[in-house]
């Protein structure tokens, strides 16, 4: 009785360990990649998962995690399109994926890089749409959707706040031309078609330099 009871002992950490050591760990692929193809997150996104503003690579740390997890699905099935992503996506498997999403989900929210100071028309531009919208172009409110200043809500609304005004630039127009189109509802397509340039470099300005505010589980 005693040697079948160290038999299962035995089996079922062999078991558990087996298991861990399948488990893909998101600290190692973001590091180093995963060692089938995906090059390093951080390689674009920083050591500390703040982004790099200058080339328009976002943010990623303290993004939520269902929101991380839906990105990266999206790229693999050709919904959100980025020629950098594309294959770096394509060779993560789903636990991979997984693994990547929590990981950066809960990575302390580092602090952005500085933002020259806004001219007086840009942030006054800016701060209309996001706060105000533009109702004769059934244009609502960023902050309905994001937000706050831009401190983003819930699963399906990421903040913008702490994001580059290159890469909001960048997805605004993707958003326009039809190149990205992954949103809930098409609401982002709708309020991008309604943006002229002045309005997306006004607003990309605007939310570049807001506050960064920590999810509430990261605040003290």
């Amino acid at each position: 009785m005693n040697m079948l009871r160290i038999a299962g002992l035995m089996f079922c950490a062999l078991w558990v360990s087996c298991t861990l050591a399948d488990t893909p760990d998101g600290a190692t692929i973001a590091q180093q990649g995963n060692g089938h193809g995906a090059a390093p997150c951080m390689a674009c996104h920083s050591a500390d998962g703040g982004g790099q503003a200058a080339a328009g690579f976002p943010r990623l740390a303290g993004l939520p995690e269902a929101y991380l997890r839906k990105q990266l699905e999206d790229f693999a099935n050709g919904t959100r399109v980025n020629a950098t992503m594309q294959p770096v996506v394509s060779a993560l498997s789903d636990a991979d994926r997984d693994a990547v999403a929590l990981y950066y989900g809960k990575l302390p929210v580092p602090a952005p890089a500085p933002v020259p100071p806004l001219r007086d028309d840009v942030a006054k531009l800016g701060q209309e749409l996001a706060t105000r919208g533009r109702w004769s172009d059934t244009l609502p409110a960023c902050e309905q959707c994001h937000g706050p200043g831009g401190i983003g809500v819930g699963d399906h609304f990421p903040p913008l706040a702490g994001q580059s005004s290159v890469y909001i630039s960048n997805e605004l127009q993707a958003w326009k031309q039809g190149s990205r189109h992954n949103d809930p509802l098409q609401l982002m397509q709708h309020v991008a078609a309604t943006l002229n340039d002045k309005d997306i470099e006004a607003i990309s300005a605007w939310y570049a330099a807001q506050p960064v505010t920590p999810p509430k589980e990261q605040q003290p």
